[in-house]
């Protein structure tokens, strides 16, 4: 199915936590965006893999994502090899994204370092014809290589080399995280309320989060914004459209 945008995320919640925003924004623009969760975040401290993903189907639904796939990669153990290129170049091929939003280029997380990188390989190796990959049904794929690849900021607070207004779309942002409640909220009660505390778990870093949006927009004259890596120089063709 082809979108515009492709958001990619290590673990299930990455893209809700750190470009949720942006995706909405993007949709409220009449584009089209679809999620790819590398593995099911199963070493997480609380819940389980089968929890997670059937939180992170909800949470593309509150999103309205196009679809939501998962390579089931190993948590903790990706790596930059041949056949999870692969995997990720049969999903790029298949979806055709113009902008692909990834990982950020280094965080706590060791996943985020190395997903970041294998994601933008495997744009680059996606337009090389010679590399052959099939699809579900078992028919070859045609080569694509996206537009650009953005990468978002996570744990770390990187410096931004450009960020997307995302206010008015908060909010809803905010709901999409709500669904994994697994992970979040452990100050409300639930049944995962009596699970260990993790640095994410508490109603504190949803107040991070809120401060951060407020931070990152500042600058560029936004109410709420979150912000971007690139890994390669972008280009502009018109100073009029920049803010």
């Amino acid at each position: 199915m082809k979108v515009n945008i492709l958001a990619v995320g290590a673990h299930p919640d990455d893209i809700e936590l750190s470009c949720a925003g942006t995706l909405l924004h993007h949709a409220a623009l009449g584009h089209t965006f679809g999620l790819l969760d590398l593995t099911r975040g199963e070493l997480g401290t609380r819940g389980t893999a089968d929890i997670r993903t059937q939180e992170a189907f909800a949470a593309a639904e509150k999103l309205g994502a196009r679809f939501r796939e998962n390579l089931d990669l190993p948590d903790g153990f990706l790596r930059d090899d041949k056949q999870t290129i692969l995997k990720v170049i049969s999903v790029l091929r298949d979806c055709q994204p113009d902008i692909v939003l990834a990982n950020a280029l280094s965080d706590r997380h060791p996943d985020h370092g190395r997903a970041a990188k294998l994601v933008a390989d495997a744009c680059y190796y996606s337009g090389l014809r010679k590399i052959e990959t099939y699809n579900i049904e078992g028919d070859e794929q045609e080569k694509w290589r996206p537009r650009a690849v953005y990468h978002y900021i996570q744990d770390r607070n990187r410096t931004p080399d450009f960020v997307v207004d995302i206010t008015g779309h908060f909010q809803q942002k905010v709901e999409a995280i709500a669904c994994y409640t697994s992970q979040f909220n452990d100050h409300e009660i639930s049944d995962y309320s009596q699970e260990p505390s993790t640095p994410i778990s508490g109603k504190d870093f949803m107040d991070y989060l809120h401060a951060r949006a407020r931070a990152l927009g500042r600058e560029a004259g936004y109410e709420l914004a979150e912000g971007f890596n690139v890994g390669r120089q972008p280009g502009v063709r018109d100073l009029l459209l920049l803010d």
